[in-house]
């Protein structure tokens, strides 16, 4: 594994140095961190990680709580979030959303103004960006996008921490995404952008991402030297990639459109004959759940080049981070790699 420091800019330098802000601060997309935010994440995730597998856990949470607004199934992000303030000194809520008196009427905005006296994040998972953006709205806490059909910020944060750890650097990266054109080729394409990657998104027409992402991250890749292209070719964008990476064809509520899906992404498996075209030194990555035999094999899925247990294992420790640096904003900065 390659250590952090040697990709991510030092401590001090002009390109990384960040000062914390004690204002209320959400996470609803990348759009919501500077490039400087997100090198800070980084670090402190891998801080954390350092820390946590020498046994040594810091409590910066004590005394905190945070709700888990889910109207979506959820293992890693939940499982992750709960472990996460519990190993901080917190404690984390699951509210299910059929579970409170939203399912009986009571307003949204009425509903985040309460939990804001008694909790001290909330984390929503939904099906609407627009969902999420109203919580913000109304609670006077931070509010953390758990997964939208629209991003899953939190995934492509922890893809970084993974992709920096196996590659040593995140510049000049080549990804290649391959498949559906969804939440997550949306915060990845922000993602890439932000950090200087290449990022290349093969999917059928009719299957591209987000136009407004795209437009968003063209703009911080013309500062950043990432570029950022879509094509319909999988064996174009995995050319000497790096990384290869790919999701469900068929996402949470999309499951009446399965036969139609199925047909027009069937090109865009990621297969042996596929991984052949990218780097001999490419990993592949996959978000999870997945299914075999669609989006990708189970012979490259559990595979030599397949990180996707270091990869789910790394929403630990960047959720970890992202709840230091939204919870505790007084200390963020203290949180400095040595």
């Amino acid at each position: 594994m390659t250590p952090m420091g040697n990709g991510i800019p030092k401590q001090g330098d002009s390109s990384s140095s960040y000062t914390a802000s004690t204002s209320k601060k959400d996470l609803l997309s990348l759009a919501d961190c500077s490039p400087r935010e997100l090198v800070h994440l980084l670090r402190l995730a891998s801080r954390l990680k350092t820390q946590a597998r020498a046994g040594r856990r810091l409590r910066p949470l004590v005394g905190k709580t945070i709700g888990l607004i889910f109207e979506k199934p959820s293992t890693r992000t939940r499982v992750s979030f709960e472990a996460g303030m519990n190993q901080l000194g917190g404690q984390a809520l699951f509210l299910p959303s059929e579970k409170i008196q939203l399912s009986r009427g009571e307003s949204l905005a009425d509903t985040a103004q309460v939990l804001s006296r008694y909790l001290d994040a909330l984390v929503i998972r939904t099906y609407e960006q627009q969902i999420v953006e109203e919580w913000a709205r109304n609670a006077t806490i931070p509010v953390i996008n758990g997964l939208t059909d629209l991003c899953h910020p939190c995934q492509a944060l922890a893809d970084l921490l993974t992709i920096m750890e196996k590659k040593g650097r995140l510049k000049g990266v080549k990804l290649a995404y391959v498949g559906d054109g969804n939440n997550m080729a949306n915060s990845l394409i922000e993602a890439g952008a932000k950090v200087g990657m290449h990022v290349v998104i093969a999917c059928p027409s009719g299957y591209e991402p987000n136009a407004e992402f795209l437009e968003r991250s063209r703009k911080d890749a013309a500062r950043t030297g990432a570029t950022i292209q879509i094509t319909d070719d999988p064996f174009v964008a995995a050319k000497e990639a790096d990384v290869v990476y790919t999701d469900v064809w068929i996402s949470m509520g999309q499951e009446k459109e399965r036969a139609r899906r199925l047909n027009a992404l069937a090109p865009y498996q990621v297969n042996r004959h596929l991984l052949e075209h990218a780097s001999p030194a490419a990993i592949v990555m996959h978000c999870l759940p997945a299914h075999r035999g669609e989006e990708i094999t189970g012979e490259v899925l559990d595979g030599p080049q397949s990180v996707v247990l270091d990869q789910a294992e790394n929403r630990l420790h960047m959720q970890k981070a992202i709840l230091v640096h939204f919870l505790c904003p007084s200390k963020r900065s203290s949180f400095k790699m040595k």
